[in-house]
C-alpha cells in the first residue's frame, strides 16, 4: 500500500495517508485514504482538484453528500472487502 505525505493547507505540517485505491469519475481523480495500513480505521475520499499538467496536485476532502455517495458505491465495487460508511 503506498503511503503519501500531504501539505496541509495555510500549516507548515504535514499529514500521511495510505492510499487504498484510485479511480476517475467524469475525468475528475478520487482517493480512498487511511491513516493507518493494518486495522480497520477511518477513511476519507480525496478530490484532485489540479488541472492537468500540474506539477503538484491539489485534494480536498469531498463534503458533498451527493457526490461522496456516487464515489463511495465505485470504492466498494473496488474493493469487495471492505464497506463505507456514509
Amino acid at each position: 500500500m503506498e503511503k503519501l505525505k500531504f501539505a496541509l493547507a495555510g500549516e507548515e505540517e504535514t499529514a500521511e495517508f495510505y492510499v487504498l485505491e484510485q479511480t476517475r469519475v467524469a475525468g475528475v481523480g478520487y482517493l480512498l485514504v487511511t491513516e493507518t495500513e493494518k486495522e480497520d480505521g477511518d477513511a476519507w475520499i480525496l478530490k484532485d482538484l489540479s488541472a492537468d499538467g500540474e506539477a503538484d496536485a491539489l485534494y480536498e476532502i469531498v463534503e458533498d453528500d451527493g457526490e461522496l455517495e456516487a464515489v463511495s458505491r465505485i470504492f466498494e465495487e473496488m474493493l469487495e472487502d471492505v464497506q463505507i460508511e456514509r
